[in-house]
């Protein structure tokens, strides 16, 4: 069945074909004004300017002066959880450090014991309604790490969850393995049995079940080493698993270049950055997923964007959504916190956030573009004057409707 839009004012993000961007590439943001969108079995077919001849379709929809872009493409989450941590937050205002919540059961392991505690399948209506919510708010595809289990048990609970919301939802998610996102209590002086328990316990069922797609590691001071980030991603990469890490969040930890020196697809968090890890990064293929909305809610410095892009570093921007540092996964906040804070310029924003962002989860060959061939995920704004309208007015909700392989949802 083919569908056709008319009456769009702007057409955001047009291309024939699509490459990751760097650099001033960033900046071009291709746009249609007054055009027109067909789309075929879910599938973007081709597009025009209104005022010529237009192709036939069985249906047609005003667009009624809407702009129309490609849904976002969040390309790092933690959207599997068993329970909000709002006490966590009174007691940061309350003047309580990380370590002091952490000493008192706190902090990711408040996170695992929950998670443990809860059966799957309360653990998947849960993630359900979440994604369900991220998806009125744009997102058109999604990873998920797994990394609140942290035993044998609880991680291949929540990449089974996460199995179940691939063959449940309408967009692509993809699904990464954090086993090593901390040290479980009992392990916090005995590395190397843990680190066991990922290589040889883990892996290999995760493996056998095909429950992911990527490997994390969490390479801080304090949490895992580059060694220790190095030794895990061989043994994912041994089955099948490519890296992706979080690096740099809180100190210099030589995350970017264990990332790097890995082939990882992705290196995400970069609070923390000095010139040797920038250049690295604009040497390499590796994408640089900045978290905007994880340092404004931990009060952290945030990532310097600017300084990233015009060294030519390819990046993308994720809403790091989890429920101790960034409990949201709306990106219409992450685009306009990225242009506010992080000195993005609109256009570099909208493509960090869509097809860079489809590039840092191996889906830009059907998402993240105004592209024929690729799927009809769309969102569908009110009136705006112009694409800068966006990020500028950040309260407002400028979301009409989204679209999802076609349909409206």
């Amino acid at each position: 069945m083919k569908l056709l839009l008319s009456n769009i004012q702007q057409l955001v993000n047009v291309r024939e074909e699509t490459s990751l961007l760097r650099g001033e590439a960033l900046g071009i943001l291709p746009v249609l004004t007054n055009a027109w969108l067909l789309i075929e079995n879910g599938q973007i077919e081709s597009y025009g300017l209104m005022g010529g001849a237009m192709p036939q379709a069985e249906e047609i929809i005003d667009a009624k002066s809407a702009t129309v872009l490609p849904c976002w493409c969040d390309s790092h989450t933690h959207l599997v959880f068993p329970a909000s941590r709002e006490e966590e937050f009174v007691d940061k205002l309350k003047g309580m450090s990380y370590a002091d919540i952490a000493a008192k059961g706190g902090g990711i392991l408040n996170s695992a014991r929950k998670l443990n505690e809860t059966p799957e399948e309360i653990l998947f209506e849960q993630a359900k309604l979440r994604l369900e919510e991220v998806m009125h708010l744009g997102t058109g595809a999604v990873e998920i790490k797994s990394g609140y289990g942290l035993t044998v048990e609880g991680e291949l609970k929540m990449l089974r969850v996460i199995r179940r919301l691939k063959q449940w939802a309408p967009i692509p998610v993809k699904a990464t393995f954090l086993g090593a996102h901390t040290y479980p209590l009992a392990y916090r002086d005995d590395h190397e049995t843990y680190i066991r328990q990922i290589t040889d316990e883990m892996l290999p069922v995760i493996a056998r079940e095909g429950l992911a797609d990527y490997i994390d590691v969490f390479c801080e001071d304090g949490f895992f080493s580059t060694d220790e980030t190095e030794r895990i991603c061989r043994a994912g990469k041994g089955w099948g698993l490519k890296p992706k890490i979080h690096a740099n969040q809180l100190n210099l930890s030589g995350g970017v270049q264990t990332g790097i020196k890995m082939n990882a697809v992705s290196v995400d968090h970069l609070e923390t950055m000095d010139d040797g890890a920038i250049r690295a990064l604009a040497s390499s293929t590796t994408i640089g997923t900045l978290l905007p909305t994880a340092a404004f809610f931990l009060r952290m410095p945030f990532q310097p964007a600017r300084e990233l892009i015009d060294n030519n570093c390819a990046v993308a921007l994720a809403s790091d959504y989890n429920p101790g540092s960034s409990p949201s996964g709306n990106m219409n906040l992450v685009v306009a916190m990225s242009c506010i804070r992080m000195r993005m310029l609109p256009e570099e924003a909208i493509n960090a956030a869509t097809l860079n962002g489809a590039y840092a989860m191996e889906v830009a060959d059907i998402v993240g573009s105004i592209t024929p061939g690729k799927r009809a995920n769309l969102i569908f704004t009110r009136p705006i004057p112009s694409i800068a309208y966006l990020p500028y007015a950040f309260g407002s909700d400028l979301i009409d409707r989204v679209m999802i392989n076609g349909a409206f949802i």
